[in-house]
């Protein structure tokens, strides 16, 4: 779980939505403060779409300690956006992984939006 969830991280920071895609189950999503659910590759086109940069600092990932699939990302997310803006923020993102196929079902991204929500909120295409 901890290699697909970094992968997909890269695949986000990378803005390759094709690469974020072959990670999930076929009908996967992300849940977005500012976007909604979205499919993942519909997600990542976005948010690639807003960006001309991204980097994430990965400070962890957790994989549950009570037995279910599921782990998190802890990172910092300084992204910097088609318009010049820049912004740096903390997200806590909740992997959950399909049984069958090991792939990742769905992605909740948990982050404190008001520090960002000005910069951000009206800037996906």
């Amino acid at each position: 779980m901890q290699q697909a969830v970094r992968k997909y991280l890269a695949a986000l920071e990378a803005g390759d939505p094709d690469r974020a895609a072959a990670l999930f189950v076929p009908r996967g999503w992300v849940r977005s403060p500012f976007l909604g659910q979205l499919p993942v590759r519909e997600y990542v086109a976005k948010v690639a779409a807003a960006s001309s940069n991204a980097h994430l600092t990965v400070y962890d990932v957790l994989v549950s300690a009570e037995g279910h699939l599921r782990a998190v990302a802890y990172y910092q997310y300084d992204w910097s956006l088609k318009d010049g803006t820049r912004v740096s923020f903390d997200c806590a993102d909740v992997f959950n992984f399909d049984a069958e196929s090991g792939h990742i079902e769905s992605i909740v991204l948990v982050y404190d939006t008001q520090p960002v929500r000005h910069a951000v909120a009206d800037k996906y295409p």
